[in-house]
């Protein structure tokens, strides 16, 4: 299907495949490709979405430039040509979709932030009145609006296996307290940032992960950042708190394979023509209304 790689093919290279995106370890560079892979429940659909790779890289570098003034990132160049060989010559599969970063130590934390009760936290806040030992106030409904963003860390998994939340001490305990401090505050400081932009644009950040990374003695930002993806965006029109809101990523999947009562730990599966497009054209509109700019696929 036109406007789809589902993986990357470069010769005499060998890459590291995650869920949707391909890895190649240059050294002291990593090439990061986001494919059209698209994962639900964590397993990864045999169906990709048209330019979804495409609109989650062009979002992070629209943020990594953005936030530029508050925090430093491993992004190096999203211009293949500059790109060392042999990938500099695949073009046809890279163009718009691929940044080559520094290479850091991964910190092993996903550091949540949330202003909204969404999610895995909503599921929390129903048994508990907590959210990753976060205590909240009595009475709040789903998807309602926090009076101050929170810092709700979780642990790596691996592929197949869904994070754990944890607890601001347990972050401590993995990474030690001057580094669980740091990420905690930079991560709010960039969500309060973020979120101030997109309600400029119309739209609700209710919560996102970062990564950070570990290189010269620094921790920056890496990986994808505030896209539909790592966040849930909202348009802020149509907010409603006391149930689930409309979104700008895969949730028309989510939604189809629910309806079919599909087994979360199964095998993907080959998704409908119109399910494909309905979310191709989500992803797309979201980078429109994100960033104010018309959508031109690459290559």
């Amino acid at each position: 299907m036109a406007g789809i790689v589902l993986q990357t093919e470069i010769a005499n290279t060998q890459a590291k495949h995650g869920k949707v995106r391909d890895l190649y370890d240059l050294g002291d560079k990593l090439l990061i490709v986001a494919s059209d892979r698209l994962s639900a429940f964590d397993v990864i659909m045999k169906s990709g979405i048209p330019y979804k790779g495409q609109v989650l890289t062009q979002i992070s570098r629209f943020w990594f430039d953005y936030l530029g003034d508050i925090v430093e990132n491993h992004l190096i160049s999203d211009n293949v040509s500059e790109f060392p060989a042999p990938f500099c010559d695949y073009a046809d599969q890279l163009v718009g979709r691929s940044m080559l970063v520094k290479k850091t130590q991964v910190l092993p934390i996903e550091c949540v932030v949330r202003g909204y009760l969404a999610g895995s936290g909503w599921k929390e806040y129903r048994k508990n009145q907590t959210v990753c030992g976060v205590k909240l106030p009595t009475g709040l409904s789903q998807c309602a609006k926090l009076s101050e963003p929170i810092f709700t860390p979780a642990t790596k998994a691996e592929q197949g296996l869904h994070d754990e939340n944890i607890s601001y001490e347990q972050c401590a305990s993995i990474i030690g307290q001057q580094q669980a401090r740091y990420v905690r505050d930079k991560s709010i400081e960039i969500f309060s940032k973020a979120r101030d932009y997109a309600e400029s644009r119309g739209l609700i950040l209710a919560d996102t992960k970062f990564e950070w990374g570990l290189i010269d003695g620094k921790t920056i930002l890496i990986d994808e950042v505030l896209t539909p993806d790592s966040s849930r965006l909202w348009p802020a029109d149509k907010y409603e708190p006391g149930r689930d809101q409309e979104s700008f990523d895969k949730q028309f999947v989510r939604n189809y394979l629910e309806e079919i009562h599909f087994d979360k730990s199964g095998p993907g599966i080959e998704l409908p023509e119109d399910i494909i497009q309905k979310t191709s054209a989500k992803y797309i509109e979201g980078y429109e209304k994100l960033t104010g700019r018309k959508f031109k696929p690459a290559g």
